[in-house]
């Protein structure tokens, strides 16, 4: 397995670097990645990564676990797996596009309910003290908890293959859970994945 992690251009949420690459909805982050990313991590160090979106998954925490379900939202020709923790599913999408006018909240608002399950395998996490941030948009998305537990009800809705960890006495993106459930977490998104043999 190859892990690739790639810095975000900073700041946060609207108006920012690190917030227009992250909760921008639509394919762009994805197509950034699988054209100049991937293949300078080949290039550089002499491997080739696979083509199956079978064997890749996406991750991130906050609004990198928006971006997560995003890239395979829009590329789910790229990528059949996601891992979230406190994912950004609120609205914070910056600059503000009418086909998604509540950012990643029209996720588990329009979203999954309202089209055809996609082939995605997705495994989430939010804690119980996680972010709340009424903000002077007064909007009423901007709920991290609320946003991670309507997102799992949609996902159940539509019968998509997720699992959703809600953690007690954690805050957003927090370090001890992030420790105690991520080798399970593994283990979730990349079940049915097959182990090939050895080739005779």
């Amino acid at each position: 397995m190859i892990a690739i992690s790639i810095g975000n251009g900073g700041g946060d949420a609207q108006g920012s670097e690190r917030g227009l690459e992250y909760d921008t909805m639509s394919g762009r982050y994805a197509e950034f990645v699988e054209k100049e990313v991937l293949p300078l991590v080949e290039a550089k160090y002499h491997v080739k990564l696979t083509r199956d979106p079978d064997g890749r998954a996406t991750m991130g925490g906050s609004s990198g676990g928006a971006c997560a379900l995003i890239m395979a939202w829009y590329h789910p020709e790229l990528y059949h797996r996601v891992l979230s923790y406190s994912g950004t599913f609120v609205n914070q999408q910056w600059p503000h596009n009418a086909e998604t006018p509540h950012g990643a909240w029209e996720f588990h608002e329009n979203l999954i309910p309202n089209n055809p399950p996609k082939p995605l395998r997705i495994w989430m996490e939010v804690g119980d003290r996680d972010l709340l941030n009424p903000n002077i948009m007064r909007d009423g998305m901007h709920d991290w908890v609320v946003a991670n537990e309507d997102m799992a009800k949609a996902l159940a809705a539509r019968g998509y293959h997720y699992q959703f960890a809600f953690a007690r006495n954690a805050g957003h993106v927090d370090h001890a859970v992030k420790q105690q459930t991520l080798p399970e977490a593994l283990e979730y998104v990349w079940h049915g994945y097959p182990i090939g043999g050895v080739k005779k």
